[in-house]
């Protein structure tokens, strides 16, 4: 038998352990080793897709990975010539199965969508692919993303933080892979709270843009009546703003700089929705958030939204008819879907006739919000009422129990994408080992506050970027 010299046994430990160091890096270092040859994609890739394959069946994130072909594209990204000039050179990344990725299908955590891949690549995949980024899958999400838990007869997304506890949703496949150490940079969707509540259910940042920046089409019209948006979920507010920036195709969000100026800052805990109870410590993140910021030299006072009825029933509106909408849009059997959503579809067709979609609902909101921001620069809330809900097959419940559990522990994210204001998600300390988030509201085209906003926050408080017991080093 051949012997192995031990010289070469101590480079391949020494190696080895090079590349399992690479799992836990932000974007940000894995795209500078990789453009300064101090690591390669290929073992930036590879590192991560060993990652995923050993915890995956425990986290449920994923419901496909690409080995051989993210391999094959890093080996082409090491070949390439302009690699120092890539900004997300070799970092690994996933899409939200409701995002076209060329030669996967986009299932809509639906079995009654078509299981043929997509034709090509959705152009906020394709600006991430050309800066270098490499997707090694797709992540789950419930059905129609029309849930806060994200769950479907193969599997559940959970928290990493706490795997009784779901990964919220729609985005909870996405913000679970961040949240484990999968990737560092994860493509989602906020139709509804979608980026921001998987990542306060995982412990992680995420951020809805407002506007036009980066809206999220179906099958060429504006989704979710005009009210979703592409954002990103990441583990550090520069990963979140550079990954922001090469999506939108600008590159004014990504140098994230100082605040310079004192802003008025307005804390509310009150809950949107009448009959909503928020409990003392989401209540208390938002008071302590203030107290951080405070102390920053900003003016902070305690101040709500002019949140009313009106807005509520705007909300409940949309969410419940845009079900229908997205079957028609997808040719799909009513027949085929999920029990809790053909209920949804059901209720939406009701209200319709009676209360139907308006846009001018939502006009009037806007002005409403946008009187209030014109006192305040920056609005921060909890994230979550209550504790998110329990990981279990949440598709198998029944509707009533599916909407009460989202509305008693969501209330909050929906108001801003009604108002089509940016906001963002960050964690900033634990409760029994959860997460605590708070939410950052700005108004319209300040998405430079909001992330100013959390970098400050980042910087005074550095939460836990990956929850422990996943083997990510250093967590």
């Amino acid at each position: 038998m051949a012997v192995v010299p031990r010289s070469v046994l101590g480079w391949a430990a020494r190696r080895k352990a090079q590349v399992v160091e690479l799992v836990g890096r932000r974007a940000t270092e894995l795209a500078a080793m990789v453009r300064s040859g101090e690591a390669r994609a290929v073992e930036v890739v590879s590192a991560h897709l060993d990652h995923l394959e050993a915890v995956d069946e425990r986290l449920g994130a994923f419901v496909s990975s690409r080995r051989q072909e993210a391999l094959e594209e890093a080996e082409a990204l090491d070949a390439r010539g302009d690699r120092d000039e890539l900004p997300l050179a070799g970092v690994p990344i996933s899409v939200k199965d409701v995002i076209d990725l060329g030669g996967e299908p986009t299932r809509h955590g639906s079995l009654a969508t078509s299981a043929e891949p997509a034709a090509k690549d959705a152009e906020v995949v394709a600006n991430l692919r050309a800066a270098g980024a490499v997707v090694i899958g797709k992540t789950r999400v419930p059905e129609l993303a029309l849930w806060g838990t994200s769950d479907d007869p193969d599997g559940a997304a959970v928290s990493p933080w706490d795997p009784t506890r779901t990964a919220g949703g729609s985005s909870g496949g996405a913000a679970a892979a961040v949240g484990a150490g999968v990737v560092p940079l994860s493509l989602a969707a906020d139709g509804f709270g979608s980026v921001r509540i998987p990542a306060a259910a995982c412990g992680v940042v995420g951020i809805k843009p407002g506007g036009d920046l980066v809206p999220e089409m179906l099958n060429g019209a504006h989704h979710f009546f005009g009210m979703s948006r592409f954002g990103p979920i990441a583990t550090s507010v520069a990963d979140a703003a550079l990954a922001l920036d090469v999506m939108a195709g600008t590159d004014s969000l990504r140098s994230l700089a100082p605040l310079d100026r004192e802003l008025k800052i307005a804390v509310s805990w009150r809950a949107p929705a009448p009959g909503v109870v928020v409990t003392s410590t989401w209540r208390e993140a938002a008071i302590e958030a203030g107290r951080l910021l405070r102390h920053l030299g900003h003016d902070v006072t305690h101040a709500d939204p002019p949140y009313d009825r009106a807005m509520v029933q705007a909300g409940v509106a949309r969410w419940t008819q845009t079900g229908g909408v997205d079957i028609e849009a997808m040719g799909l059997d009513v027949d085929d879907l999920q029990p809790r959503t053909r209920a949804h579809v059901a209720a939406g067709a009701r209200l319709a006739r009676v209360s139907p979609v308006r846009e001018e609902e939502a006009i009037r909101w806007q002005d409403r919000a946008g009187n209030f921001f014109t006192q305040h620069d920056i609005l921060v809330t909890p994230v979550f009422a209550r504790t998110q809900p329990a990981a279990m097959p949440w598709h198998g419940r029944p509707w009533a129990a599916n909407v009460a559990a989202n509305l008693s522990a969501y209330p909050f994210a929906p108001p801003w994408n009604i108002s089509d204001q940016p906001a963002i998600a960050v964690p900033l300390w634990h409760d029994d080992g959860r997460p605590l988030s708070i939410q950052v509201v700005a108004d319209h085209g300040r998405e430079d506050l909001v992330l100013g906003v959390a970098a400050q926050l980042e910087s005074l408080v550095p939460w836990r970027r990956h929850a422990p017991g996943w083997g990510v080093p250093g967590a």
